[in-house]
């Protein structure tokens, strides 16, 4: 159920591409926008997690939450975590599911499940809801060199109406750190929610 105390709930999907950072951030600024954030972190997310970041993320749904809620400064039930087989999970059903997904980062063997319509773990079959149901999906991958294999996939998703947006970081607003660059990607994510943040100026500001 969704709670009336915050803002509409946004999905967001970790899973095994190198760029935990652009996901966790992004975790960081819907809960600073004010919003239910509902989370799904894949196994190898968490092993990414671990490598990249000074976080070692608990894998259980319920210790999840309380670690984001900690890290982000929620408010408590802002933040709401499922597991991977959690099939009565509202993302799990058009009829539940938010209008809004992300996954950052997103990697090619997601890529690849959701373009096909695999859905054999529950962010697989989030994704697949908000195609089917024609509502906003964000796949950010964050892979070099990219296969034939990889462009089909995001041509697919493009056409099915997803939104593929890479970590691919600009270097316009002079970049000082790497923070400054995860920035950059999180900020052009929330500008496709609609969601004003306050991360970098918009061109021409």
């Amino acid at each position: 159920m969704v709670d009336l105390a915050f803002g509409p709930p946004v999905t967001v999907a970790l899973t095994g591409a190198s760029g935990a950072q652009y996901g966790l951030r992004l975790i960081d600024a819907l809960v600073a926008a004010d919003r239910e954030v509902w989370v799904m972190v894949s196994k190898a997310a968490l092993l990414v997690i671990a490598t990249e970041t000074e976080s070692e993320l608990p894998a259980r749904p319920a210790r999840l939450a309380e670690a984001l809620t900690a890290r982000s400064g929620a408010r408590p039930g802002q933040v709401r975590c499922f597991g991977r087989e959690e099939w009565m999970a509202p993302v799990a059903s058009g009829s539940g599911a938010p209008t809004a997904m992300v996954i950052c980062p997103c990697s090619t063997g997601t890529l690849s499940a959701v373009a096909t319509g695999a859905s054999n773990n529950l962010i697989e079959r989030a994704a697949d809801v908000a195609l089917k149901e024609r509502r906003q999906l964000i796949l950010v991958p964050r892979e070099t060199p990219l296969s034939a294999i990889h462009l089909e996939h995001m041509l697919a998703l493009t056409r099915l109406g997803a939104v593929i947006l890479p970590a691919a970081p600009g270097f316009y607003h002079q970049p000082r750190s790497v923070d400054d660059l995860v920035d950059f990607i999180v900020a052009r994510i929330l500008n496709q929610l609609g969601i004003e943040h306050r991360l970098m100026p918009r061109w021409g500001e």
